[in-house]
């Protein structure tokens, strides 16, 4: 049975709990939703970079490939740096994706943006805070 691939990435940093976040992430999502084969790549300092983790996928059993930015925000590493390293030019969200002898369909996500769910992120947090005073 084919699935989905699910590359997530993250900024890459010298401090170890970014890519923790990632990688943390990353498996949430695996353990939630079982249709999805997911990877991380980095853009910077940590491995797998992101062509590391393309690479990985040409083995996966994977019908479509989406990448998932875990970024707020719309800015230089969204709308050029991602593209270009999966082969999009900028301000394309699909293309494709080889695979060892065949071709998969890769589409581009955008960041997190403005949800309700980040609001309520937001005020757990602040809460937490105001528990810890």
């Amino acid at each position: 049975m084919e699935k989905k691939g699910l590359l997530l990435v993250g900024h890459g940093s010298s401090l170890p709990y970014n890519q923790e976040l990632a990688e943390n992430t990353a498996a949430l999502i695996q353990k939630k939703y079982p249709e999805y084969i997911v990877k991380c790549g980095f853009m910077r300092v940590n491995n797998p970079t992101i062509p590391e983790s393309l690479d990985a996928f040409r083995e996966e059993p994977i019908d479509a490939l989406v990448v998932v930015p875990l970024f707020l925000a719309k800015g230089v590493h969204i709308n050029q740096d991602i593209p270009r390293r999966v082969g999009l030019l900028e301000g394309e969200t699909r293309g494709s994706f080889a695979m060892n002898g065949r071709t998969v369909p890769l589409h581009y996500a955008g960041p997190i943006g403005v949800d309700p769910l980040l609001a309520d992120m937001m005020i757990k947090n602040a809460n937490l805070a105001l528990t810890l005073i």
